[in-house]
C-alpha cells in the first residue's frame, strides 16, 4: 500500500517540478501563431480550447496500453511501479511533450517529417515506414481489444462479427470526419467515464481487504522471463511509449497557445501514468502471478480487466469501469487511423480539405486492417511492442537533436534515447520475433550498436549546429 500511495503522489509532485523545469527548458513563448490558426483547413487543424485538447490527448495516447500493459507487466511483480514512476517522469512525459513542442513549432509536423528535417532525408523514409506499421498494428489491435471487451460484457449475446463492424465504422468515421465534429464532441463524455471507472477502481483497492505489495526487484514471472529488457516492451503506455510520437502532433495542430503545451502534453502523460498504477495494483492485489497468467492466456488481459472490475466494483459500477476501459483502445484506435492518414498525406503531399482525397487514403488502410484482425492478437502484440519502442527511440533523438542545435540541455532526452535504444536493440537481438540470439549475446551486441548509434547522431549533430539547421519553422 505504500509503494503505491507514495508512488501516485510522487506522480503528482512530478508534474508541478520536473514537468516546469522541462517546459522552462524548451521556454515556449504565446506571441507566434500555432498551426492551429496559421494552418487552418477545418479538418485537422482547427484551434480547440485547452481542457479539450488534454481530454483527447489523454485519450488519443492511453489505448489499452496503461490497462492491459501494466495488467501484464504485474506478472512481474511491484518491480512494474518503478518502471511506471521512473519511465512516465523522465522519459514518456518528456517525449510527449517534446514531440508535441517540436510539431507546433513545425507547423504541426508529424514524426516522419521531424526525422527528415532533424535526423535526415533517409530517415524521413524509414521513419515513415516504420510509423505506418505502428498505427496500422494499433489501429488493428484496438479494434480487437475493446471488441473481446465488449463481447465479454454482454456475454457472448451480440455476434463478436457484429461488434467488430460497428468499430471499424466507427473508426472510419472519425478519420475522415474533421476532427471537431466528432472526436472533438464525444471525447470529454468518453474522458469522464474512464476517470470516474479508473478513480473507482483506485479507491475501492485503497479500502478493500486486498493487500497491495510493496516493492521489490524480485522477478515474480510465473515463466520466468526477464524483467530486462522485457518489462519495457510489456509495459509501453503509461510509462514510455512511440505510439505517443504519431498522437502528439494531432493535438499540435489543435492547440491554442504553446503556454498550453505542459498541461496538454506532459501533464496527460502524468495522468496515464497513474491510470498504469491504478490498474497494476489491482492486478497484483487480486491475482498471483500464477492465476494471472492464465486469465490472461484464457481471454487475454479483457478477461482480467473485468474481473478485477466487477469483483472491487460489483455488477453495475464494475460495468462502468469495463466501458472505461472499452474507451481506451477506441479512441486510441480511431486516432491511430486518423494520423495515418495525414501521415500519408503530408509524405505524398495530397491536401485533406477534399472528402474524396480523405477517402483515397482511409481505404486501403481500412482494407490492410481488416486483413490482420485474421492474425493471432499475441503476435500482433508481440510486432507493435518492438515498433513502437523504436519508434520512442526516433522520437527522442529528435528530441536531442532539436536540444542540441539550440544550445540547450539535451541530456533530458538523450539519457532516455540511449538507454531504450539499448534496450530496442536488445531486445530485437533476444527475441523470438527477432535473431534469437542468447541474453548475454544480446547485451553485448546492443551496447556496440547503441554506442555506434550515439557515435553517428553526435556525428550529425555537429553538422546540423555548424550549417545553422534552422529548428523553428
Amino acid at each position: 500500500m505504500i509503494t503505491f500511495i507514495v508512488s501516485i503522489i510522487i506522480l503528482i509532485i512530478a508534474y508541478f517540478t520536473y514537468g516546469k523545469f522541462i517546459d522552462k527548458l524548451f521556454a515556449p513563448t504565446d506571441e507566434k501563431s500555432t498551426p492551429a490558426y496559421s494552418n487552418h483547413d477545418g479538418v485537422d487543424y482547427v484551434p480547440m480550447n485547452k481542457q479539450k485538447n488534454a481530454m483527447i490527448q489523454l485519450l488519443n495516447i492511453a489505448g489499452t496500453g496503461p490497462i492491459f500493459g501494466p495488467i501484464m507487466g504485474a506478472l512481474f511483480g511491484p518491480v512494474a511501479f518503478l518502471w511506471i514512476v521512473i519511465g512516465s517522469i523522465f522519459a514518456g512525459a518528456v517525449h510527449d511533450y517534446l514531440t508535441g513542442m517540436i510539431s507546433i513549432r513545425n507547423k504541426g509536423a508529424h514524426i516522419p517529417e521531424l526525422a527528415g528535417r532533424f535526423l535526415g532525408k533517409f530517415s524521413r523514409h524509414i521513419v515513415n515506414a516504420f510509423s505506418l506499421l505502428l498505427l496500422i498494428l494499433v489501429g488493428t489491435v484496438f479494434v480487437t481489444t475493446p471488441a473481446s471487451l465488449i463481447d465479454i460484457l454482454l456475454d457472448g449475446n451480440v455476434a463478436f462479427w457484429v461488434i467488430l463492424g460497428i468499430i471499424f465504422l466507427y473508426f472510419f468515421l472519425s478519420t475522415i470526419l474533421p476532427i471537431d465534429k466528432i472526436i472533438g464532441r464525444i471525447y470529454p463524455i468518453l474522458g469522464a467515464v474512464l476517470l470516474i471507472g479508473t478513480i473507482a477502481i483506485g479507491v475501492s483497492l485503497v479500502f478493500s481487504d486486498y493487500t497491495i505489495p510493496e516493492l521489490t526487484i524480485t522477478n515474480m514471472h510465473p515463466d520466468h522471463l526477464p524483467i530486462i529488457p522485457m518489462i519495457f516492451f510489456t509495459i509501453t503506455c503509461g510509462a514510455l511509449s512511440g505510439f505517443h510520437a504519431t498522437q502528439s502532433p494531432i493535438i499540435s495542430r489543435t492547440t491554442q497557445k504553446e503556454s498550453q503545451g505542459r498541461y496538454i502534453f506532459y501533464g496527460m502523460m502524468i495522468a496515464e501514468a497513474i491510470i498504469a498504477m491504478i490498474w497494476a495494483a489491482a492486478a497484483m492485489s487480486l491475482f498471483d502471478g500464477q492465476t494471472l497468467s492464465q486469465v490472461i492466456a484464457e481471454g487475454t488481459a479483457s478477461a482480467a480487466v473485468n474481473e478485477i472490475a466487477i469483483t472491487l466494483l460489483g455488477a453495475v459500477a464494475g460495468t462502468v469501469a469495463v466501458l472505461g476501459a472499452i474507451v481506451l483502445p477506441i479512441t486510441s484506435g480511431d486516432t491511430a487511423f486518423r494520423a495515418a492518414r495525414s501521415i500519408i498525406a503530408d509524405y505524398l503531399n495530397i491536401g485533406q480539405k477534399k472528402v474524396f482525397n480523405r477517402l483515397a487514403i482511409a481505404i486501403p488502410l481500412f482494407t490492410v486492417s481488416y486483413i490482420l484482425t485474421k492474425i493471432d492478437f499475441n503476435i500482433l502484440w508481440r510486432y507493435f511492442s518492438w515498433a513502437n519502442q523504436a519508434t520512442a527511440v526516433i522520437a527522442l533523438w529528435i528530441a536531442t537533436m532539436y536540444l542540441f542545435v539550440k544550445g540547450k540541455n539535451y541530456f533530458v532526452s538523450m539519457v532516455p534515447a540511449i538507454f531504450m535504444s539499448y534496450m530496442v536493440f536488445v531486445y530485437i537481438l533476444n527475441a523470438q520475433i527477432g535473431f534469437r540470439l542468447d541474453l548475454n549475446t544480446s547485451f553485448i551486441i546492443g551496447f556496440i550498436f547503441t554506442i555506434i548509434l550515439t557515435f553517428l547522431f553526435f556525428k550529425k549533430a555537429r553538422t546540423n549546429r555548424a550549417n545553422n539547421l534552422t529548428v523553428d519553422m
